[in-house]
Order: C-alpha cells, then sequence, then structure tokens
C-alpha cells in the first residue's frame, strides 16, 4: 500500500512567537523550516510528524498537509472528496472530526462542504465521524483551494502527559517553553523561579538541561493514523536517555500549596533530582552557590486574580531583591502591565511585541546581567 505522506508539517505557536519557534525547530535539525504567521512549516515525512510531537517543546500542535485539490462549487468539492485516497491515510475504525473552514472561495459555506466530505469518508471508507472524535481531519478552501491537513497532535501538546496539578492561570509548558529560549536559556546554566506556581518554569528547564523529550509520556492522535509504524515509533521514543547536569533549578513560592503541587510535579516528569522547591515570600530569596544564570518569573498580574494595586508593592520587593542579590544574573519577568514591571526598577530591555496568553497580552521583560551590588 501506498500510504500518503506529508506535502507539509506545520508547527502551530503562540502569535508573536514563530521566530522563537523556528529557532528551536532549526537546532534540532529539521527541514526547510520557514516562519509564518502562526508557526513553522518544515518538510519530511511521517517520522518527521512523529519526532515534532516528541521532540519539540514550543508548538502548540503538528499539523500534517496531505492532500490539496481545487473546488468552484459543492458538486466538484463531493466529487474529488471522493477520489482522495482516505484509506492510505486513515483507518475505518477510528473517528474523525471534521473541521473546515471557507475563505475567499465560491464554496462559502462552511456547514454545507463539511456535508460534502463527511458523506464523502462515510461512504468510501466507513469511517465514523463524530464531534468527538479525538483525532481531527482540517479543511481549509481558500481562493477555492482546498487544502486538507491531519492535527497529529490530539490533545495540545503542553499536555506533556506528567503533571497532574496546577495552580490558577498557568502558564503553559509550550509558552514556557519559548520563552525560556527567548530569553537565552539553552540548558547550561542554572535557573530560578521565585512565584514557582506549579512549577512550570523550573521543570521545563531542567528537562531541556536533561534531554529529556517533552512529549515522552503521552499519547499522540497519529498513532491512530494507518501511516502509523508501531515499532518505528517505540524505537524512536526509546532513545531518550537523559544526560547528567551538576545545575540545579529552583523553585519558590510564599504558598505552600503551590510548593507541594511543584514537588509532585518534578517527580512524575523525574526532575526531581536537580529541582528544588521552598515556600518563603520574594523578599527572602537568596542565590544558590554557583554562576549566575537566569531568573524567570511569571508573578500575577491582577487581570485575573487579585488587586492589581496590591502588586506594586509586590513588584517592587522583587526588584529590590533581585537588584541587592543577583549581581550578575539576568532576569526574565512575564506580566501583561507595563507599569507592573516599571515598578521593580530593573533595567529592561525594549520588549518584543506581545503575546496572548489565557485572553490576554503579555510581554516578556529581559535585563541583561545585572551590576553586581
Amino acid at each position: 500500500m501506498n500510504l500518503i505522506e506529508p506535502s507539509q508539517i506545520f508547527l502551530t505557536a503562540p502569535p508573536g512567537l514563530e521566530d522563537v519557534l523556528l529557532d528551536e525547530v532549526v537546532e534540532l535539525g529539521f527541514a526547510d523550516p520557514v516562519s509564518q504567521p502562526g508557526g513553522v512549516v518544515v518538510s519530511g515525512g511521517w517520522p518527521e510528524v512523529w519526532r515534532a510531537n516528541l521532540e519539540v517543546r514550543g508548538a502548540t500542535r503538528v499539523l500534517a498537509r496531505v492532500g490539496s485539490f481545487m473546488a468552484f462549487h459543492l458538486a466538484q468539492l463531493d466529487k474529488r472528496a471522493r477520489q482522495f485516497p482516505w484509506k492510505d491515510l486513515l483507518r475505518p475504525d477510528v473517528p474523525i472530526k471534521i473541521d473546515v473552514t471557507c475563505r475567499k472561495s465560491k464554496i462559502y459555506h462552511d456547514r454545507a462542504a463539511a456535508q460534502r466530505i463527511e458523506t464523502a469518508l462515510t461512504d468510501t471508507l466507513g469511517v465514523t465521524v463524530s464531534n468527538d472524535a479525538d483525532l481531527v481531519l482540517k479543511v481549509r478552501i481558500f481562493d477555492n483551494r482546498v487544502t486538507l491537513s491531519i492535527d497529529t497532535s490530539g490533545a495540545f501538546l503542553h499536555k506533556r502527559g506528567h503533571k497532574v496539578a496546577v495552580n490558577k492561570a498557568p502558564m503553559r509548558e509550550t509558552m514556557a517553553a519559548l520563552f525560556l529560549r527567548q530569553a537565552g536559556f539553552r540548558g547550561s546554566e542554572s535557573v530560578i523561579d521565585p512565584m514557582c506556581g506549579s512549577g512550570t518554569f523550573v521543570i521545563e528547564a531542567a528537562e531541556m538541561a536533561l534531554g529529556l523529550k517533552p512529549g515522552r509520556s503521552r499519547q499522540f492522535a497519529f498513532e491512530d493514523l494507518a501511516s502509523f509504524d508501531p515499532l518505528q515509533w517505540q524505537e524512536m521514543k526509546g532513545n531518550a536517555d537523559s544526560v547528567e547536569t551538576l545545575l540545579r533549578f529552583q523553585g519558590s513560592d510564599r504558598d505552600a500549596g503551590a510548593v507541594r503541587m511543584s514537588q509532585n510535579n518534578s517527580e512524575r516528569a523525574g526532575v526531581a533530582g536537580v529541582s528544588d522547591f521552598k515556600c518563603h515570600p520574594v523578599s527572602d530569596l537568596e542565590p544558590p552557590d554557583g554562576p549566575p544564570g537566569l531568573v524567570i518569573v511569571n508573578p500575577p498580574y491582577g487581570d485575573r486574580i487579585g488587586n492589581k494595586k496590591l502588586l506594586f508593592g509586590l513588584y517592587g520587593s522583587l526588584g529590590q531583591t533581585l537588584k541587592t542579590r543577583f549581581g550578575g544574573w539576568r532576569v526574565a519577568l512575564v506580566t501583561s502591565d507595563h507599569a507592573l514591571a516599571k515598578a521593580t526598577c530593573l533595567p529592561f530591555r525594549p520588549t518584543d511585541p506581545p503575546v496572548p496568553h489565557g485572553g490576554i497580552k503579555v510581554w516578556l521583560f529581559q535585563t541583561d546581567a545585572l551590576k553586581t551590588g
């Protein structure tokens, strides 16, 4: 059987972080990477699709573009959908969801187009179409061209498979990984998060330093495709030995529940041996022994949690602690409010464009190495 190969692989990213994801994809050696609005396109077959899901930390999803044809009316869409070799892509025993959007095309009714695709699938392959299915076929009709893509990830890729507990308004692992990369972290320096919440920054940094693959603990939608080779996949996953590091990754929080949550999450992630979590306020923060590294923090913004007026003192205390005790360290701070960032009195560089996070826009504020004393 000649199974369909992807024509392109699209790794989605939060708007504003596409070039940061591109940097990671280049580092991982994927072919022909190009940044586009909403993500990065690479070339490759199904093994590259699997590897992208397994290894890329910053991608939100991995979409495999598997087909394209022109259609100017619904009858033509129906005919060409029936001619598509679905049996080389999908399994008849695995339900599928159809997601159709139409833009600037003579076929303009999303639901009518979806019905034609659904009927073609059920008539030619016998597959069950369900809105509750984990496997999703994305159909984009733009300028009369029909593009077919499979969401090969299933659940969002920030769901690594080893974190159970999260705090309020958590930072997604994928975004945390991109912010760490944007802040210059490459796994070769210590990282501290003085408001660690559920431990996302600390755990991601520790995993990067240990060389652990982010998708090692979960399942993916591509495992239910006709193209899936379980033996080759197990071989790819099996090459996941961690490297040794003398670095330590530390988190702290004034909330004892958050500290316990972080500790438990780090144990499930397999990084408890290189990470520490302590319960204390930011005013008690002290640098560890060893060379300076990165302080990265996602404090409360006041948009969804608490009263913003009360946060200026918290940001001020954080800034004072870092300025007086963390000479030589770089600081990266995520917040939705420039005034709160300014309240730290830290020497932040000009910011990059904002990034959407949980319905609001946030910026990553960064310093160079802080002056000693």
